[in-house]
């Protein structure tokens, strides 16, 4: 074997490893940011009577700055966001909020069961809908005082997720790999 062949054998062996490790070390710790997600109240069947609403909602996962969205004819129908009382019973009495616009975006900005309701009779067919919200992962300290220091915007805040370790561990294994055979 030449000087020259082990050589270049060997530049490679130090960039294919430095390169596993830089990979491994940033997709460790770098957190995913994802927006907010829009849940549309009875998906393509919008806001109408007879739909199973507690079904739709118990196939849905809320999270803190999530949006709910209401969709409905709205000289026929409208949104009562109400206690469980209300709820329970189909009364918009103390109601917390109510929107009539027919295309209705509904922040939920706190961990906690929400109840909304149709207050023009509709309840009674069914037009009610309680979520339970998420509180979101607490962020790593980094990404907390980045956040503190970043200019005020009217966009939501993102969410950080760490759910993708997988998504990573496939990446990393294999930019290694294309490293070594040429591909990058």
């Amino acid at each position: 074997m030449s000087t020259r062949s082990s050589s270049a054998t060997a530049h490679h062996l130090i960039l294919y490893c430095s390169s596993s490790i830089f990979a491994l070390i940033f997709f460790s710790i770098a957190p995913t940011t994802t927006t907010a997600t829009d849940h549309i109240v009875g998906a393509n069947k919008g806001w109408n009577p007879s739909i199973n609403y507690t079904l739709w909602a118990n196939n849905q996962t809320f999270y803190v700055n999530d949006l709910i969205s209401f969709r409905y004819q709205k000289t026929q129908y409208n949104v009562f966001m109400v206690n469980q009382s209300g709820y329970d019973n189909c009364t918009t009495e103390g109601a917390l909020g109510n929107w009539s616009s027919g295309k209705d975006f509904i922040l939920l900005d706190k961990a906690k069961r929400y109840y909304f309701i149709c207050g023009n009779g509709q309840c009674f067919n069914g037009m009610k809908v309680s979520v339970l919200v998420h509180p979101l992962h607490s962020p790593p300290s980094a990404a907390i005082a980045a956040n503190d220091t970043s200019s005020k915007s009217s966009a939501p805040p993102p969410v950080l997720h760490t759910g993708l370790v997988s998504l990573r561990a496939l990446f990393v294994a294999v930019l290694p790999i294309w490293l070594g055979m040429g591909w990058i």
